[in-house]
C-alpha cells in the first residue's frame, strides 16, 4: 500500500469496510446515540463464508503502518461528523468480533493473531480520540464511552486469558505476543487520566467495566488500573462532596463479578494496599476513604466465602456464608441486594426441609414492606410467584406463605401471630371476609394441633471448629446448633464430621488452648447444652394445661441463652458420700440471635462461667424432680385416662433410689452440725433444701381411676344466690 494517495487509502478502507459489513449482513451506517454496550450488532456467525471475510479484514489491517491510518483519517477532511461516524462503527465491529469468536477456540494462533492486529488498530484510533476529541468543543461523550467498552471488551475476552492455558501454551503464546491485556490496560488507564474534567461524566457508568478489568489475574496490570478507583473517588468528591454515586456502583458491581468467578484473595490484598495509600495522602478523603476500603473488603471477604462454598454439597456451609453476605448488605442499608440473599437462603432451607428457618427468613423480607397501598418497587418483587402492585398486596401474599412453612415447622405460635395480624388486615382494612373466614379456620386448627399434637423435645449442641485448618468463616469459633426431631448428639456429631474428614475429635469440653487454635489441622469439639427456657409471664402462677407450656418451650421457644454443667470434684473423694464434695462448673453461652432463626444455629457471642457447690447443686437437683412430679400429676389430673405408671415409676425412684441413694445422701451431707458449723451463710439454703424434701416426702395425690361424684342438685333460688343473682 506504500505510495497510495489519499483518495486510494479512503477508498480502500471504505471498500474494507463495506466488504466487512456485508459479510455480517448489517447495514454500515449507524446513529451515533448507539451505545456499544447496549446495542450490538446481531452477528450471524453460522456460516463458514463469514471467517473468511474477517481473514481478509485481519491480513489488510496487518499491512497498515501507522501512516496509512494517519492518512486515512485525513482523508475525511473537515467533516468531523464523518470521522465520529467512522469510529463509533469501527468501535462496534470491533467488539461485535471479539465478543463472538470468528474461529474456533483451539485455533490460537489465528486468534492471537486477529486480537494482536485489533490492538494495533484500537491504539491508533486511540491517539485520535485524544488529538481531535478531548478538548472541551469537540468532546464526543459517547465516542469516548464506546472507545473504553471495546477496550475492556477486548482485555477480558476469553482468549487473552493466559492463565487458562497449560503452561507451555502459556509460554509459547507469551513469548510471541507477550500479555496483551497488560498493554491494552495501561492504555486504557491513560486514557483515564487524559480525560481531566470529562471524568465525572463517566462516573458511575465506568465503574463495572474499570473493576471487570482490574479483577483480572495479572499483578501488574492490577497494580496500574486499581489506582483508577481512586481518581473516581476523587473526581466525584470533587464535585459533590461525596463519592456516593462510585461506593454504590462498585459495591452492586462487585457482587456479581465475584459470583461469576473473577476476583480472589490476592486481589482483596492488592485493593485495600493501594487505596488506603492513597486515601492516607488525601487531605480530604483520609477518613472517609479509609472507611469505604474497609467496606469493600469486608464484602470481598464475604463473597469470596459465598463463591467458595456456592457449589459446595455441604448446604449448612452455604446458608452460613449466605447469612454473612445478607447481613452485611443490611447493615451498609442495600435492601435490593439483601432481599436478593434472603431468597437465596430461603430456597437452602427448602431443599433441607428447614421449614422453620425458612419461614424466618422470608418473615424479614415481610417487614420490609408497609400494610399500605404504596407501589411496590422492582426490587421488592424478586419472585415470579408473587404478583402484587401495592406493598400491602406482596405483604398478604408472602404472609400466608410464612404461616404456611410455620405450619409444617409445627411452629403453630408463631403461625397464629401471624395470623391475627392478617385477620385484623381482612376485616378492619380490606374488608374481604371470605379471607377473614378461612384466616380464622386456620387459626383454629392451629390452636387444635397446640393442645393435641405431641410435638418431639429438640436437643441443641455446642459445636466448635478450632485450627487455621478450617475456613474463614468457621475458624475458631463455636456454635450452638437447634437439632432435628429425634437427633441424638452421637448422630449429629457423626454428620458434621463426615463433612470435615480430615478433623480430629477433641475428647474433652474444656476450651482450647491456644496451640490448637494455631495449628493448622482441624479439631472438633461437640457436647450438648441446655436451653434456658423461661415460662411466659402470662401463664405463670396459672393451671396452665401441660400441652400448652411444652408448646412455649419446646420446639418454638426463642432461646438464645444456654448451659453446659460440668461436675468437678475438690477434695478427698468420700467413698460414703460421693455429693458432699461435688461441684458443678457451669457455663452459659449466649448466641448472636435468637433459636430458631433463619438458621438452625448461630455463633456464640459471649460465654461466662460460675461454679455451683454442692449444696446448690443438690437444691437444683430437688427443684427440678419435683417440678416434674407436679407436671405430670397435672397432665394426669387433666386427662385420667393416661397409663399410670410413668408417674409411678418415677414416684418409686424417689422414695426407693436404685442407685446413688437418693436425697438420704444430701441429708448425711448437709443436715449436721459439723456442716452447719463450718459453713453457717447455707443456713437460709439448707432450709430451703429441706422444704424440697418435705414436698417429696408428701407427694401429691394420684389421680383417681373412678369418675368424681356428681354435684349436688340445688334449687333455682340456691342457684340464683350463689351466681350473685337476687331474685
Amino acid at each position: 500500500m506504500e505510495g497510495t494517495d489519499g483518495d486510494d487509502v479512503k477508498m480502500f478502507h471504505g471498500n474494507l469496510k463495506e466488504l466487512f459489513c456485508s459479510a455480517l449482513w448489517v447495514p454500515v451506517h449507524r446513529s451515533r446515540e448507539e451505545e456499544v454496550d447496549d446495542t450490538p450488532l446481531a452477528l450471524d456467525w453460522s456460516t463458514t463464508r463469514q471467517g473468511g471475510f474477517v481473514a481478509s479484514m485481519t491480513a489488510t489491517l496487518r499491512q497498515m503502518e501507522d501512516y496509512h491510518y494517519a492518512h486515512l483519517i485525513n482523508t475525511f477532511g473537515k467533516m468531523r461528523s464523518d470521522v465520529v461516524d467512522f469510529l463509533m462503527e469501527t468501535f462496534i465491529m470491533f467488539k461485535d468480533l471479539i465478543g463472538k469468536n470468528v474461529y474456533p477456540t483451539d485455533w490460537v494462533i489465528m486468534n492471537m493473531m486477529q486480537n494482536k492486529v485489533f490492538l494495533r488498530a484500537i491504539n491508533q484510533y486511540a491517539a485520535v480520540l485524544n488529538k481531535k476529541f478531548l478538548d472541551q468543543t469537540n468532546f464526543e461523550l459517547q465516542l469516548w464511552n464506546n472507545y473504553f467498552h471495546l477496550a475492556v471488551a477486548y482485555l477480558t475476552q476469553e482468549s487473552l486469558q493466559l492463565e487458562n492455558f497449560s503452561s507451555d501454551k502459556r509460554a509459547k503464546i507469551f513469548h510471541k505476543y507477550q500479555d496483551m491485556r497488560r498493554q491494552i490496560g495501561f492504555e486504557i488507564r491513560d486514557m483515564w487520566y487524559n480525560l481531566g474534567p470529562h471524568k465525572i461524566k463517566f462516573i458511575p457508568e465506568m465503574v463495572g467495566p474499570i473493576l471487570e478489568m482490574t479483577l483480572i489475574p495479572e499483578v501488574e496490570l492490577r497494580k496500574a488500573t486499581v489506582p483508577i478507583f481512586f481518581d473516581m473517588m476523587q473526581c466525584e468528591f470533587h464535585f459533590t462532596c461525596s463519592f456516593q454515586r462510585f461506593e454504590s456502583e462498585i459495591i452492586t458491581k462487585l457482587d456479581h463479578e465475584v459470583e461469576g468467578g473473577r476476583g480472589d484473595e490476592q486481589y482483596k490484598l492488592l485493593f485495600q494496599k493501594i487505596l488506603l495509600e492513597h486515601c492516607r495522602k488525601h487531605k480530604y478523603l483520609a477518613k472517609s476513604g479509609a472507611d469505604f476500603v474497609g467496606l469493600v473488603v469486608r464484602l470481598l471477604e464475604r463473597l469470596l466465602d459465598y463463591r467458595t462454598i456456592m457449589h459446595d454439597e455441604n448446604k449448612e456451609n452455604r446458608m452460613s456464608c449466605t447469612v454473612n453476605v445478607l447481613n452485611f448488605y443490611k447493615e451498609i442499608e442495600r435492601e435490593e441486594m439483601y432481599i436478593r440473599y434472603l431468597y437465596k437462603l430461603c430456597d437452602l432451607h427448602k431443599e433441607c426441609d428447614n421449614y422453620t428457618e425458612a419461614a424466618f427468613t422470608l418473615l424479614l423480607h415481610a417487614k420490609l414492606l408497609k400494610w399500605s397501598e404504596e407501589a411496590c418497587a422492582a426490587h421488592l418483587t424478586q419472585r415470579d410467584g408473587y404478583h402484587a402492585s401495592t406493598q400491602g398486596q406482596l405483604k398478604d401474599q408472602l404472609y400466608q406463605q410464612i404461616i404456611n412453612y410455620f405450619d409444617k415447622g409445627k411452629m403453630w405460635e408463631e403461625a397464629i401471630i401471624l395470623g391475627k395480624e392478617l385477620a385484623e388486615q381482612y376485616e378492619n382494612e380490606m374488608f374481604d371476609f371470605e379471607q377473614l373466614s378461612a384466616s380464622l379456620r386456620k387459626q383454629a386448627q392451629f390452636y387444635e394441633n397446640i393442645v393435641k399434637v405431641i410435638r418431639p423435645k429438640l436437643d441443641y449442641f455446642a459445636m466448635g471448629y478450632y485450627g487455621m485448618g478450617f475456613p474463614s468463616f468457621l475458624r475458631n469459633k463455636m456454635f450452638i446448633y437447634r437439632g432435628k426431631e429425634y437427633e441424638r448428639r452421637e448422630d449429629f456429631e457423626a454428620r458434621v464430621l463426615t463433612q470435615f474428614p480430615n478433623a480430629e475429635k477433641m475428647k474433652t469440653t474444656t476450651p482450647p488452648s491456644e496451640d490448637i487454635k494455631a495449628s493448622s489441622g482441624q479439631y472438633i469439639q461437640c457436647f450438648t447444652v441446655k436451653p434456658i427456657l423461661d415460662l411466659p409471664a402470662k401463664f405463670q402462677n396459672k393451671a396452665v394445661s401441660e400441652q400448652i407450656v411444652r408448646g412455649t418451650r419446646a420446639p418454638s421457644a426463642e432461646v438464645h441463652k444456654f448451659q453446659y454443667s460440668r461436675p468437678v470434684r475438690k477434695g478427698e473423694k468420700d467413698p460414703d458420700n460421693e455429693f458432699a464434695n461435688m461441684w458443678i462448673e457451669r457455663t452459659t453461652y449466649a448466641t448472636a440471635y435468637k433459636l430458631p432463626g433463619i438458621l438452625r444455629w448461630f455463633e456464640v457471642q459471649w460465654g461466662s462461667t460460675e461454679e455451683i457447690s454442692p449444696l446448690e447443686n443438690a437444691m437444683e437437683t430437688m427443684q427440678l424432680t419435683n417440678e416434674k412430679i407436679s407436671s405430670i400429676v397435672q397432665r394426669h389430673h387433666n386427662d385420667p385416662n393416661l397409663p399410670i405408671n410413668p408417674l409411678s415409676m418415677l414416684l418409686n425412684g424417689i422414695v426407693d433410689p436404685a442407685v446413688m441413694g437418693g436425697f438420704a445422701n444430701y441429708e448425711k451431707a448437709f443436715f449436721n452440725d459439723k456442716y452447719i458449723q463450718e459453713h453457717p451463710e447455707d443456713l437460709d439454703k439448707i432450709d430451703k433444701l429441706k422444704d424440697f424434701i418435705a414436698w417429696q416426702d408428701t407427694p401429691p395425690p394420684l389421680p383417681s381411676k373412678t369418675p368424681p361424684p356428681p354435684p349436688p342438685k340445688t334449687t333455682r333460688k340456691q342457684a340464683s344466690i350463689d351466681s350473685g343473682i337476687v331474685q
